[in-house]
């Protein structure tokens, strides 16, 4: 691959819902750039893309993919991300090294949640230029104006085609060029060729008419072209091929393109259309970092000239070859065998093997200037999110914004003696997608992991089994709840042993009573007089916090009660710390017992997108999760539900809101506050805590 100045380089994420047809049509380009000699199919799992065995064992993507391609004196690197919603912070992690994101929508399914969610990451999150590719026009239902209308209903009236298709469905070759007013016809060989001839009748009519307002839309992104426009009621053919590229990059014009990948039809006019028009990596004009270790902004340009700023993206361990991460580079230039610092974790790295990458085909790259993106071998420090830098010119690039994980297991060895191996093959996964996240809870005495769905974390488990040859069962983790009082209650407790040597002699009083939510334990002494001497306080507060820790009728941790250690006796032998821990801790459980307990439960925040069409459904089940729904709001075609459903009920919410969906909804979820459990759910905690005790002493 030759090397390519800043200008040149145009990166974009191919991106949108599942199944709309990002690979087949990644195949194409490649097909056409001769990177590959003939388009490869998901059936026989042998695209550019999807080369990993899960991926071919699906049917579908799960990592994101970096291929290189050249067309037309440009390089294009193109990011084709998985669709479905499991993965989408792939979807993230491609967009922030984008220029811009080229949307794939179905010509049949049209805007979906999966297309929402790019559009949302790349307005809010990234703020880039967006196109619109209508795929799957080959398709018997084919529809693109009501796909055209959903889009321009939902994202603006700058979405606006350029290309419209003139016989789609079965048999679909043949393209209306709004931009030069002519018609494509494309061959079914799938050679991606056409032909090109004058439009006639009713086409050429509708085409002079779109071109008129393309125009418009146009001159509109630009003062000065709007003015020319209005002195000479046109634009000439350079003004207009400036203007086209401004109106993307400042994004007065979202263009919409139609394709069949799966034939290679419109897809080398589309190529054409990018290649001249597009944003390139030259138009970030400016680069915003910060100095390290404050707040400082530092300014840089997309030059070589710089000093050098990258940023790893993505970090993957590939099959056969090593840990690779992925980097754009955004000023300077990285060379091959060069040392580069990673102002994150504040050491150097050596660049030892740098690459052009294209799905698993690895090109020797000796230099990777501004605007390129590349990878390097097995760096010992790096990982995705990281910044590198010189190290007389330390600064650090914006991070990912990574979604929250919804969904969470609890997961146990199969056998024993696999500890170690887990930790390690749980850190490289998280170091590798940080969607995915596990703790090991103190409270719950479980390891927990999360991500975006089972999909997620099923592929993970299946990572981790392969690599390091480990079988984990995952199952419901146990919820935190919480154990607090209702009334205030007293207690005395006397602790009293003696086996032939020193005894032990403690006796506490003590009085509880509740607080408000949040308030948490409270721990007071009123002792008066010297019938307990105040070095045994400490003890006493001891004893209660073990057993706010423990939990006392359902084994959870106690929160937001007042105690007050009042009175008490010792002994002047037989008084000791652990005896007054002893009477302190029984004294607690007693007045704790006799205060009318309950126990808490955890709430979480939701907020649901479905379409219209399933509101009820999903409306009905959250309210079988004993959830209360708070508010909705229309976004487009789809409902927006915000709710608080019980985490005890939201274990297996992220499989069955697919399930009602088919795959076109998606919620997140964070932590909200604690509240009253009712009484008969509590009533069955309590039961199996009680048995599973039981048990266990049983067994003793």
């Amino acid at each position: 691959m030759k090397s390519y100045q800043t200008e040149n380089i145009i990166n974009f994420s191919l991106c949108g819902h599942s199944a709309t047809g990002k690979t087949t049509l990644a195949e194409a380009m490649a097909f056409n750039t001769k990177l590959i000699n003939r388009i490869g199919t998901i059936d026989d799992g042998n695209t550019l893309s999807d080369y990993h065995d899960d991926e071919i064992a699906r049917q579908h993507s799960i990592f994101s993919t970096l291929i290189s391609l050249e067309w037309d004196e440009k390089k294009f690197n193109m990011i084709d991300v998985p669709g479905y919603l499991d993965f989408q912070g792939e979807v993230k992690s491609s967009l922030r090294v984008a220029d811009f994101a080229a949307v794939v929508v179905s010509a049949t399914g049209g805007i979906e949640v999966g297309t929402e969610l790019a559009w949302d990451f790349t307005e809010k999150d990234y703020s880039i230029p967006k196109m619109l590719i209508v795929n799957l026009l080959d398709r018997d239902n084919a529809n693109f104006d009501n796909v055209l209308a959903q889009a321009q209903s939902r994202f603006g009236n700058k979405v606006f085609p350029i290309q419209i298709p003139i016989n789609p469905g079965e048999g679909f070759n043949k393209i209306a060029d709004i931009l030069r007013k002519e018609q494509y016809t494309f061959k079914t060989d799938g050679s991606g060729d056409y032909t090109e001839g004058a439009l006639e009748g009713d086409w050429a009519d509708k085409c002079e008419s779109l071109h008129g307002e393309l125009i418009e839309l146009i001159a509109e992104s630009d003062d000065k072209l709007l003015e020319i426009y209005f002195d000479q009621g046109e634009l000439s053919e350079e003004q207009l091929r400036n203007g086209i590229h401004n109106a993307i990059t400042t994004g007065g014009l979202i263009p919409v393109f139609c394709v069949s990948g799966k034939n290679n039809i419109g897809v080398k006019r589309m190529m054409d259309l990018i290649a001249k028009y597009a944003p390139n990596a030259s138009d970030v004009k400016e680069i915003v970092a910060t100095k390290s270790g404050t707040d400082d902004e530092i300014k840089l340009k997309t030059s070589i000239s710089e000093p050098t700023t990258a940023f790893v993206f993505k970090t993957a361990v590939e099959p056969h070859v090593g840990e690779l991460s992925y980097f754009r580079v955004y000023s300077g230039s990285i060379k091959s065998g060069s040392d580069i610092f990673n102002v994150d974790k504040n050491s150097s790295e050596k660049m030892r093997q740098i690459y052009f990458m294209s799905g698993n085909k690895r090109t020797d790259a000796n230099e990777i200037v501004a605007g390129d993106i590349g990878a390097a071998l097995k760096l010992k420090n790096t990982h995705t999110g990281d910044s590198f830098a010189t190290s007389k010119n330390q600064v650090t690039l914006a991070g990912i914004k990574f979604p929250n994980p919804n969904i969470r297991f609890a997961i146990l060895p199969k056998s024993k003696g696999d500890e170690d191996k887990i930790s390690e093959g749980l850190s490289m996964l998280h170091e590798e997608d940080p969607t995915f996240n596990y703790i090991v809870d103190p409270e719950l005495k479980q390891t927990i992991i999360s991500g975006q769905g089972e999909l997620h974390l099923d592929v993970l488990m299946k990572r981790l089994k392969a690599k390091f040859n480990v079988e984990l069962e995952m199952i419901a983790p146990k919820i935190p709840y919480r154990e607090t009082i209702t009334a205030p209650s007293s207690a005395k407790y006397r602790h009293k042993k003696q086996s032939g040597g020193a005894g032990q002699f403690a006796e506490v009083w003590m009085k509880i009573e509740p607080r408000q939510r949040g308030e948490g334990i409270e721990f007071t002494e009123s002792l008066v007089g010297q019938n307990v001497d105040r070095v045994f306080v400490p003890s006493v507060e001891k004893g209660v916090t073990t057993a706010c820790t423990d939990g006392i009728i359902a084994g959870c941790r106690v929160v937001d009660i007042k105690i007050d250690f009042y009175d008490g006796k010792m002994h002047p032998v037989d008084s000791k710390d652990i005896a007054f821990q002893m009477a302190g801790k029984q004294a607690f459980m007693d007045a704790f017992k006799n205060a009318r307990p309950k126990l808490l439960e955890p709430i979480y925040k939701i907020q649901v997108k479905v379409p219209d069409e399933i509101m009820g459904d999903v409306m009905g089940d959250i309210s079988q999760r004993r959830g209360k729904v708070g508010g909705m709001d229309a976004d487009g075609h789809f409902q927006i539900i915000n709710a608080e459903v019980p985490l005890a009920n939201l274990n297996d919410y992220s499989t069955a809101i697919r399930s009602m969906s088919q795959g076109r909804g998606m919620f997140t979820m964070e932590f909200s506050h604690y509240e009253d459990m009712p009484h008969v759910e509590a009533g069955k905690v309590i039961s199996a805590y009680q048995k599973e005790r039981q048990g266990g002493q049983g067994e003793e």
